[in-house]
């Protein structure tokens, strides 16, 4: 299995916390930099090449790779924007990299704990083009709630962030078979906007629950939660 860790975002949310000379995955959490929790996540499953979504700050992240590469069983590749392409021409470029035909696509910035067997074997077994990791959650309001078939798992609606007293929510994983997948022809484009809300018209995007621990440190209260939380995940 291939996998893109989207870690290009400017993370300006994050800047009070961080300061301005790492990106938002190389934050620390724990002693470690967040992206170094992500890629011992995957070490648990069949993965054998990382390719990095990377343009702001780049080097940062391309220095502690070469020190550390050698603590994990994956080649590494780099995906690098020369200017700024959005979610969607990000991943639409590190995916010109990959050769295998179903590539796990995951956020910098998030870690969510998703049985990437089962994901894996969902997304088969629906024949989907994109499938999502789908997080349950209560009383939320920074995420948009997604309205999926439980039978069928299709996505039938991204809904817009409010106050929510349960449902389902993005997590930021996805797997997207290459053969099947339509990109925009633009370069620079929406991932979320442009290609999913998309494939819910054409029935061709799917939705899959799962249960583990997800967190988003790209606010600060997240940040300082996942300082503690992490301690005992790890």
């Amino acid at each position: 299995m291939e996998a893109i860790i989207l870690a290009g975002g400017l993370g300006t949310r994050l800047r009070s916390a961080i300061g301005n000379e790492i990106p938002k995955c190389m934050a620390p959490v724990a002693g470690k930099p967040f992206l170094w929790y992500l890629l011992k996540y995957l070490t648990k499953y069949p993965v054998n090449r990382v390719i990095f979504s990377v343009g702001y700050l780049r080097h940062v992240i391309i220095d502690w790779i070469d020190e550390v590469r050698e603590e994990f069983p994956f080649s590494f590749d780099y995906a690098i924007e020369e200017k700024p392409l959005g979610t969607g021409g990000g991943i639409k470029l590190a995916m010109s990299k990959c050769v295998t035909k179903d590539v796990l696509v995951l956020n910098g910035d998030t870690f969510f704990d998703v049985n990437l067997d089962d994901f894996y074997s969902n997304h088969h077994l629906y024949t989907a083009t994109v499938s999502l990791a789908l997080k349950p959650m209560t009383n939320f309001e920074r995420y948009g709630r997604v309205k999926i078939d439980n039978v069928e798992h299709l996505i039938q609606e991204f809904c817009e962030k409010k106050p929510c007293k349960e449902g389902l929510i993005n997590g930021g994983v996805y797997l997207i078979n290459r053969d099947n997948v339509q990109w925009p022809e633009k370069e620079k484009f929406s991932f979320e906007t442009e290609l999913l809300e998309r494939s819910v018209k054409k029935g061709t995007l799917y939705g899959f629950d799962f249960r583990g621990y997800f967190i988003d440190i790209g606010i600060p209260t997240d940040y300082a939660k996942a300082q503690e939380d992490f301690k005992k995940i790890f």
